[in-house]
């Protein structure tokens, strides 16, 4: 993704998070979704039909490589996913529901991992399973739908995201009704595609609304929660309000801090944020250290390509070149360089 100001990489990292709310999560939220909640209802197809020993063992692995995944340890998470997709193959063929299933998982695997093309493949095979077992408009696909509109919003391809999410959400709504929680999750994740379209006034409408009915059914610290006030924050602060996108970015924080551990990469991905915002205020110390934090969970979790490591440690450049540290930014210029990313960012 190209980088040409602090907006656009503050963008980029917020939606590399959804199903987002798009875990369903994020990274914005067309893929911030809870993490689990995707995990679980991608076992249900399996826990509703005989629980024959390979379903058994391909539902622990989906687990397994569901909680490595939310947890951040994406290299672990592959294995155990790539084992289930093999043996609900063999023991299901190819076309069943239970491989559909895992199709979801290896999906949103590969879109955290950053692993794009890939996840593509994997939802879309998926999809064809659903429609073709349960017809084109059951509540079944709308979990695909959201999970490839999160894609498209990870990899910045909004527009292209934006019917998926549309979709998703109309086939949850008329199933489920409109204070439904995983009809919000659907909201959400469209709010994002929305506002890295520029459609702000309809995102902030979704996000709002969607905020509401997560505090309503889960309180007020809880990962949606936390996802949607890193959204909106981003939002306030493409439109300059920055009073009211730093406390929710605060906010947004201590709330990921608590139920993700402090070395996660969506706790990187809000401290990331957050130190766009100080840096555009002038704040250059609270920022550095926010920058270096974010860039150090990230170089641990993910690959030196992965646009989320790109973005934040051309985040950091630029703010070192605002502080004059030249030494500094020629030595993080060298290391973008022996990763082959280039300076494009």
């Amino acid at each position: 993704m190209s980088r040409r100001n602090t907006q656009t990489s503050l963008v980029g990292l917020t939606l590399l998070l959804t199903l987002w709310a798009f875990g369903c999560a994020r990274t914005r939220a067309s893929d911030e979704r809870a993490p689990l909640t995707v995990a679980t209802r991608s076992c249900a197809v399996m826990q509703q039909t005989d629980d024959s020993a390979n379903r058994r063992r391909v539902r622990a692995l989906c687990e397994e490589g569901a909680a490595l995944r939310n947890a951040g340890r994406y290299e672990e998470a592959a294995p155990p996913l790539h084992e289930a997709l093999t043996l609900a193959e063999d023991a299901f063929g190819p076309d069943a529901v239970e491989v559909a299933a895992v199709l979801n998982q290896v999906g949103m695997f590969d879109k955290y991992a950053g692993h794009f093309e890939d996840g593509e493949r994997a939802y879309h095979r998926a999809l064809a399973t659903l429609e073709k077992t349960y017809g084109a408009d059951d509540p079944h696909l709308a979990d695909i739908y959201h999970n490839l509109g999160g894609l498209e919003h990870a990899r910045g391809r909004f527009a292209d995201g934006e019917p998926l999410a549309r979709r998703g959400l109309e086939i949850r709504e008329r199933a489920l009704g409109p204070d439904n929680t995983d009809v919000a999750a659907d909201e959400a994740a469209l709010a994002a595609i929305l506002d890295g379209e520029g459609k702000r006034d309809e995102a902030e409408r979704l996000y709002l609304r969607a905020l509401d009915v997560f505090e309503r059914a889960y309180g007020s610290e809880n990962y949606d929660v936390a996802v949607n006030l890193n959204n909106l924050a981003a939002l306030y602060q493409a439109q300059g309000k920055l009073k009211e996108a730093e406390w929710r970015y605060r906010r947004a924080l201590k709330i990921k801090e608590k139920l993700l551990g402090p070395d996660h990469p969506d706790v990187a991905m809000t401290a990331n944020n957050l130190a766009v915002l100080y840096k555009s205020e002038g704040k250059y110390e609270a920022a550095e250290s926010l920058y270096r934090r974010a860039l150090k969970i990230f170089e641990k979790a993910l690959s030196p390509t992965h646009p989320k490591v790109v973005t934040c440690r051309a985040n950091y450049t630029e703010l070192l070149r605002a502080m004059n540290r030249k030494v500094e930014v020629r030595e993080l210029k060298t290391t973008m360089r022996r990763t082959h990313v280039g300076n494009d960012l």
